[in-house]
């Protein structure tokens, strides 16, 4: 039989001295080094278990401050579905209040931002064509849950009262009924999720150490016509939310 790796019988330690209250939710852990000598293992191991324990959401870490025991938090359950979008609101609105959370999001949108080779590609337009972009950060009772970065080829919004995704009359509606507003039909998504670990920025938006896990979504919508009309990078906590696919029949 093989041994356990040292980092999980180090994180099974911690979550062990969680568990039996020697720290309680909002301590801060001691150093790497004090926690080493104490379990005879060095930082690197250390920091392994703590990763682990900050994926699992026992542990939470926060740039230049240290580790700490994670406060209880309910997983957010994001709800994946091509009925989601409808004309009273966003998705993301709709699961929160499902789960009796307040929903809130921040936004920055940059208009005529050329299109790097990646993004140019799922939109099927050429390098360096001018998108609008706009970053998210979304909050559920003002905690960040998800990431997500929209670019929008300007050739389709440009000039029209749907050009600023969180401004104008139709602020906030969702990509499906904004273009609706200018005789665009999406058709269908496509997704495609993929577990990685989180980037040095994404782990400081969502309040979570850089290597935690996250699952990155490319999603692209498509007019009925075939064209894509909009991309969006989802980065979602693994930790924190759980995504669910509802998928529709027809009969």
């Amino acid at each position: 039989m093989s041994e356990q790796p040292p980092y999980l019988r180090i994180a099974d330690e911690l979550r062990q001295r969680i568990a039996e209250h020697v720290w309680e939710p909002g301590d801060r852990l001691p150093s790497r080094a004090q926690i080493g000598q104490e379990c005879g293992v060095g930082e690197y191991v250390v920091r392994r278990a703590q990763e682990l324990l900050i994926s699992q959401g026992v542990l939470e870490g926060r740039a230049g401050s240290g580790t700490y025991v994670a406060e209880p938090r309910e997983r957010v359950r994001v709800v994946r579905s091509s009925a989601r979008e409808q004309p009273s609101g966003s998705p993301f609105r709709q699961d929160m209040k499902a789960l009796r959370l307040q929903s809130d999001w921040e936004s920055r949108t940059d208009a005529k931002v050329p299109a790097p080779a990646e993004i140019a590609t799922r939109l099927g337009i050429a390098e360096g064509e001018p998108c609008v972009r706009t970053t998210y950060e979304f909050l559920a009772d003002g905690k960040p849950v998800q990431l997500s970065t929209s670019w929008e080829p300007y050739a389709i919004t440009g000039g029209t009262l749907v050009v600023l995704p969180e401004g104008g009359p139709h602020a906030g509606a969702g990509v499906v009924n904004r273009m609706a507003e200018i005789g665009v039909t999406i058709s269908h998504a496509v997704e495609q999720p993929e577990p990685r670990h989180a980037t040095a920025e994404e782990a400081s938006l969502l309040g979570i150490q850089k290597a935690a896990l996250v699952t990155h979504i490319r999603r692209t919508y498509y007019s009925d016509e075939g064209r894509p009309v909009e991309t969006a990078d989802i980065v979602v906590p693994a930790a924190h939310c759980e995504i669910v696919y509802e998928i529709p029949i027809n009969r």
